[in-house]
């Protein structure tokens, strides 16, 4: 079975639209769990531009199902997470400033400096997962670091899908047979949508959890939000 964790990111976005707390992003957490999501993801960035530092530990304290923080790993994210303790920990490579996370983590370059701050957050009980691309080396040098799991970053099949799905997935899945014999677990998330999450989660071995933001949100316009999140499960289980 592979979960389903919302990114609220987009809630918090049009909050911060205006002044007051309208959508109520804490309420919209819990009513996603209970309309079926298995985990809550956020993404805080330095300019609090949609999920606020001050969320956090508002949000820690209500969710009730898996909380997913993501973000890179500077001292003011690392101290915000160790302080909040959430459930997984899932480390991005985003320079400050920028739009989106578009692409995975350099873990041969990088490799001790993960390595660090996983080891930091382990100390306090944290699963982690690095957002990564579908390469074997990659991969390789991602389980040297001591990851518990890593994130497929997926634009490029998504970008591909409507093209060519089997291309699209080959890299991905191939990759994933890799992260297997490596006991990585595999979580995926970046541009997966109704159109083409069932295609990757069939083709995805052990795919254990996909992490949906930008376009579950954006489907919930039209289909309301309950209604959205069935039909995300629908094409995960």
């Amino acid at each position: 079975m592979t979960k389903l964790s919302v990114n609220i990111n987009k809630i918090a976005l049009i909050r911060n639209a205006r002044e007051g707390n309208l959508p109520d992003l804490y309420q919209v957490a819990q009513d996603l769990e209970q309309f079926g999501a298995e985990g809550i993801t956020v993404h805080p960035r330095p300019d609090e531009r949609h999920i606020r530092y001050a969320d956090i530990p508002i949000l820690k304290a209500l969710v009730t199902t898996e909380f997913n923080i993501e973000g890179y790993p500077s001292e003011a994210f690392l101290k915000l997470v160790l302080q909040n303790k959430p459930d997984q920990c899932t480390l991005v490579p985003d320079p400050p400033g920028v739009l989106t996370s578009n692409a995975g983590w350099d873990c041969i370059r990088h490799q001790n400096f993960l390595a660090q701050v996983i080891d930091r957050l382990h100390q306090e009980g944290i699963r982690v997962s690095l957002f990564i691309e579908p390469d074997a080396r990659q991969l390789e040098a991602a389980k040297v670091t001591g990851t518990d799991r890593i994130e497929f970053y997926t634009g490029p099949y998504a970008a591909q899908h409507n093209e060519n799905p089997s291309k699209a997935v080959s890299a991905f899945a191939k990759a994933a047979l890799v992260a297997n014999q490596l006991n990585l677990g595999i979580n995926a998330g970046h541009d997966l949508n109704l159109k083409n999450l069932k295609y990757f989660k069939e083709n995805i071995p052990n795919l254990l959890e996909v992490s949906i933001g930008h376009a579950l949100i954006s489907d919930a316009l039209y289909y309301g939000l309950a209604n959205t999140v069935a039909m995300y499960k629908d094409l995960l289980h």
